[in-house]
Formats: C-alpha cells, sequence, structure tokens
C-alpha cells in the first residue's frame, strides 16, 4: 500500500520539501519541491512559488516557478500558472492559463531526471 503525504490547506511552508512518496499539496509553499519517483498534485486552492520537480505533477491550483516533470505534467481546468514546464508530455485542459515556456522533449526530461 503506497502512502500518501498531504500538506493542508492552513499550512504554510517557506523553504525545501522532499517526499519519497506521492504527496497533495492543498496549501502555500514558498521554495522548492522534490517528490523522487512519485506524483505531486497540487490541489484547487494551492499556492506554490516554487522550482517543482517530481516524476508526475498534475496542477489544479496556483503556481509560479520552474515545473519539471518526469514523465508528464497536466494541468487542470483550474490550473494557473506562471512558469516554464517541461516534461515528455503535458496536458493543458480548457480553462487553464499557463504563462511561460512549455518544452515536450522526452530526452531533456530523462537528463532532468539524472540530475536530481
Amino acid at each position: 500500500m503506497d502512502a500518501i503525504a498531504q500538506i493542508g490547506p492552513s499550512i504554510r511552508i517557506k523553504g525545501e520539501v522532499t517526499s519519497q512518496e506521492p504527496l497533495i499539496v492543498a496549501g502555500h509553499i514558498d521554495g522548492t519541491i522534490q517528490v523522487s519517483g512519485h506524483s505531486l498534485t497540487v490541489a484547487a486552492g494551492a499556492r506554490i512559488t516554487a522550482t517543482i520537480n517530481a516524476d508526475t505533477v498534475i496542477i489544479a491550483g496556483q503556481v509560479r516557478g520552474k515545473v519539471q516533470g518526469a514523465s508528464r505534467i497536466v494541468v487542470r481546468d483550474t490550473g494557473n500558472i506562471e512558469g516554464d514546464l517541461t516534461a515528455p508530455a503535458i496536458g493543458v485542459a480548457d480553462g487553464a492559463t499557463v504563462a511561460g515556456r512549455v518544452q515536450t522533449d522526452a530526452r531533456t526530461a530523462k537528463v532532468l531526471q539524472l540530475a536530481s
């Protein structure tokens, strides 16, 4: 059974967040988020100002910063991103907003995964 870590809506973190299990963020984070080999979900209402690196990144809240997905990035209809997205596959739902560079390059994502 995989555990899922959660950061609730009333929690505010400044600094580095690392996880070795799936992570759901509903609160506020300023800094960096590193989820090794698992997914990161940014829930609707969450506010993130960070560099993000995870296997899969699902964004339904607000993100400012660089987002790197080793497998994919999914931006839900409530997602709002200001920053660069890099992953082999990127999906953006109708209604989502993305301001920044979007790069879908499998070779780049593998290099990012090795560098982390």
